[in-house]
């Protein structure tokens, strides 16, 4: 087949490109949304250090204030590789997944103390790990 009539030979038509673009800068502004309400959380957290759970058959009282302070650091961390990536660095892409799958993680674990704050926190980190891998940075 002949490249010039080809439409995958051609290049890269601005739309693409600013769909890349643009999915970029979501991923990163879910990212720094992420980070700053999980920073809020872990103030709430520490703030509130004894909290009781109420379950149908048991009732648990836990000391948050060390899980306060893991939400503060990955809040902090989330909002500079969101900066990153707004810069378009690939180092903040790498910082990103991994640092909200490890949101994720400490979300589910966190579920007994804040079940909704958990919930949106994980859902959005699943929308940036998707938007994220899914950037074509060939594409800018």
């Amino acid at each position: 087949m002949d490249m010039t009539t080809h439409p995958e030979s051609r290049t890269t038509s601005p739309v693409k490109q600013g769909f890349a673009a643009g999915t970029s800068l979501a991923a990163a502004i879910l990212l720094l949304t992420v980070g700053v309400i999980s920073f809020f959380q872990g103030i709430a957290a520490v703030a509130s250090d004894d909290l009781l759970v109420i379950g149908v058959q048991y009732t648990y009282q836990f000391d948050t204030t060390a899980w306060g302070w893991i939400h503060i650091v990955l809040g902090v961390v989330l909002v500079i590789s969101a900066i990153g990536l707004m810069t378009g660095a690939t180092w903040a892409r790498v910082v990103a997944v991994c640092i909200a799958a490890l949101s994720i993680l400490a979300n589910f674990l966190w579920l007994p103390y804040y079940p909704l704050w958990s919930i949106l926190i994980i859902a959005l980190d699943v929308v940036v790990i998707w938007a994220v891998t899914t950037w074509d940075t060939a594409r800018d």
